[in-house]
């Protein structure tokens, strides 16, 4: 293994002492090189020399996705293009897609900084890795096999769909680590079932799961599938990609943040107020050693808190909560704010239901109608013979009543056959808004 582990375990005061510097010299860096920030930092009056302690940084100006966009593609690279040699980018289906750039530096950096993540997770060099993330522009595929090898294990870089394939890799490599969406990978555990195979009688050992929030109940249904230890991972294109934070293996209570290449922040997402550890607010991040695209207090739209405390696995880096959801992916049903995630947690407590849902958004005269369509297990549908039995009203009224007891909120709940919500072979889609469709037709 070719990366320092020392970072990980740095005392409160050498991990400030070296969080300044870095500061300090990124944004010396983008002040000269970067317009955007330049002109930012002079609107908000403030000046590199102004930084003298972390404490400083919320002199500085946010960066939104909004910002990325707008100097797409290149204007806020803080290097010439001759010293750039990757690019990555967003999938751009709100339009034009966000990039960003990597020196070779930068991919040195993410790599030592993925096979860290890779050993919190209980990852070993020699390991055979399976990495279902997806290759190409987006950051999860490739940012998790430069990590698998610089750890010294065997990168698969089997990259996400034609699950069939997935299976068969899996059987005849025997890998003892996963990577893939978590809502993918029970696609995988259900096309196994399907096969005739016992997803908790594979090599698997340990799960890497990310690229869309989960709650801790879909963590107790992969672990219980698969028989392994399944921890979170965080990333975004814009930061770097996947290993700013993951969870360890020992705790798996909060995600270590990379923080001598990181600084994390969490704000009111209304006033942009800096919030004190513990409490609920947007996550943002600073980036300390990125070259061609640092990131100044970047708002990151996910929604998390922050946990100073020393973690019983030994490290004493920062830990971040899981993501609860996104800003824009909030719903407000009557009032009330509710993230998907929290509707999976009370659904996944119910053996009778399979690990797929959706929150479906309906137009009901001048009112919204929200409803939870949810799938039955086989082995329930088997029970009580079809999706229209009499049996299934207690079991309506019990769920219905969870989520308003949990959440504050009514909602309608339907139930359907297995397999009649679209599998996905990344991100799964929660939430199916047809409100614009109802006024369209209008």
């Amino acid at each position: 293994m070719i990366f320092n582990v020392e970072m990980e375990t740095l005392s409160k005061e050498k991990k400030a002492e070296l969080q300044l510097k870095r500061l300090q010299e990124t944004v010396a860096r983008v002040y000269e090189r970067v317009p955007f920030h330049r002109n930012a930092f002079d609107e908000a009056g403030v000046k590199p020399q102004d930084i003298q302690s972390m404490e400083d940084i919320q002199k500085l100006p946010f960066m939104k996705k909004t910002h990325l966009r707008e100097n797409y593609p290149f204007n806020l690279f803080a290097v010439d293009m001759k010293e750039v040699s990757r690019i990555h980018g967003s999938s751009g289906t709100k339009g034009k897609p966000t990039v960003v750039g990597y020196t070779k530096n930068d991919l040195d950096n993410w790599a030592e900084i993925v096979a860290r993540a890779i050993c919190c997770a209980g990852g070993e060099p020699g390991d055979i890795f399976h990495n279902a993330y997806g290759y190409g522009l987006f950051t999860g595929g490739l940012g998790l096999h430069n990590g698998i090898e610089r750890m010294g294990a065997v990168a698969v870089p089997v990259s996400g769909g034609n699950t069939p394939r997935q299976i068969t890799l899996i059987e005849d490599f025997k890998p003892r680590g996963l990577s893939a969406t978590p809502s993918y990978v029970l696609n995988i555990v259900e096309e196994m079932k399907k096969q005739g195979i016992n997803p908790r009688e594979t090599s698997i050992k340990y799960g890497i799961f990310g690229a869309e929030p989960w709650s801790e109940e879909m963590r107790v249904q992969l672990e219980e599938a698969l028989d392994i230890k399944a921890v979170d991972i965080y990333g975004l294109s814009e930061v770097m990609g996947p290993g700013v934070s993951i969870e360890c293996h020992e705790a798996q209570n909060g995600l270590h943040i990379a923080e001598d290449h990181f600084y994390a922040e969490i704000i009111d997402p209304n006033t942009g107020e800096v919030l004190p550890y513990g409490q609920e607010g947007e996550l943002v991040f600073t980036s300390l050693t990125k070259e061609a695209f640092p990131v100044i207090r970047y708002r990151t739209g996910d929604i998390a808190s922050l946990n100073p405390e020393p973690c019983k696995c030994g490290r004493t880096t920062m830990r971040m909560s899981r993501i609860k959801g996104r800003v824009d992916d909030m719903l407000i049903i009557r009032g009330v704010n509710v993230f998907p995630t929290e509707i999976e947690a009370v659904l996944l407590t119910f053996k009778q239901l399979a690990p797929h849902y959706q929150v479906v958004i309906e137009r009901d005269g001048a009112l919204d109608r929200f409803e939870v369509h949810c799938e039955l297990t086989p082995e329930y549908l088997n029970e009580i013979g079809s999706v229209d039995s009499p049996a299934l009203s207690a079991l309506v009224k019990e769920i219905g009543h969870m989520i308003k007891c949990s959440l504050g909120v009514s909602v309608v709940v339907r139930f359907l056959p297995p397999n009649s919500l679209v599998r996905s072979e990344s991100k799964a889609i929660r939430v199916v808004d047809n409100r614009n469709k109802a006024q369209a037709a209008i």
